[in-house]
């Protein structure tokens, strides 16, 4: 199951879990959509995979299933996966 993380690696940007901004990797690393266009070019700096939007989780299954509340924050800044 999505964990549903509250917030953009990149910016900080809180991503509610009914945001339509939040965009996801296969690793579930979340960034928003503005990120993701313009500073990562999607591709994630995590895996150098690509990003597509975050499923919203409908209410009643949130209400069994809350979001993640744990952020996640790049320590040393994001933009492009540089090549090894």
């Amino acid at each position: 199951m999505l964990e549903l993380r509250p917030n953009c690696e990149c910016c900080d940007k809180n991503l509610p879990p009914d945001s339509a901004e939040a965009m996801i990797c296969t690793f579930e690393c979340t960034f928003c959509s503005d990120c993701v266009d313009v500073v990562l070019r999607d591709i994630c700096p995590n895996c150098g995979g690509n990003f597509t939007p975050r499923p919203i989780r409908p209410a009643q299954a949130l209400a069994r299933h809350p979001a993640s509340t744990v952020r996640v924050l790049k320590a040393e800044g994001c933009g492009p996966r540089q090549a090894a």
